[in-house]
């Protein structure tokens, strides 16, 4: 099982900074390795939404559809994957810890198979190192 969860201080309302975050069509702004975010389903966001993701992760293209499985707007949102060699799932939070200040958790979990489980440490870490970037991105945009 990897398990990797990241969080950041963000100086912004936590309605910001979740609206930010959990729009799909903003990814591939703060996110490092994703390139591109297309809706399958209509939108808005909601419970059983689907988003295909391309990214580029380890130096490999990756194509993989996510569902949302939970959404609470301004507090969470989950969702899942069951494709390819590595299912994952990816939360967000978003927790107020002031009226201009936003606490940002982002998780990563999942379970390798097949050939890919060999590999689950050296992913871990870097999906930690990546996931930290992001934060880092995330920040400063909403920060200007």
């Amino acid at each position: 099982m990897v398990d990797i969860k990241t969080e950041i201080t963000i100086h912004s309302p936590v309605e910001n900074v979740s609206a930010y975050a959990s729009d799909p069509d903003r990814a591939p702004e703060w996110y490092v390795n994703i390139k591109a975010a297309d809706w399958i389903s209509p939108k808005p966001l909601r419970l059983g939404t689907l988003i295909a993701f391309r990214a580029r992760f380890l130096g490999r293209e990756l194509a993989y559809t996510y569902e949302v499985v939970e959404f609470l707007p301004g507090k969470k949102l989950v969702m899942k994957t069951s494709e390819g060699p590595f299912p994952m799932e990816t939360s967000y939070t978003w927790a107020a810890t002031g009226p201009e200040t936003t606490l940002m958790t982002l998780r990563n979990r999942g379970v390798p198979t097949g050939f890919s489980r060999l590999f689950a440490p050296f992913m871990a870490s870097a999906m930690r190192r990546t996931n930290k970037k992001d934060l880092q991105r995330i920040k400063r945009i909403l920060e200007k």
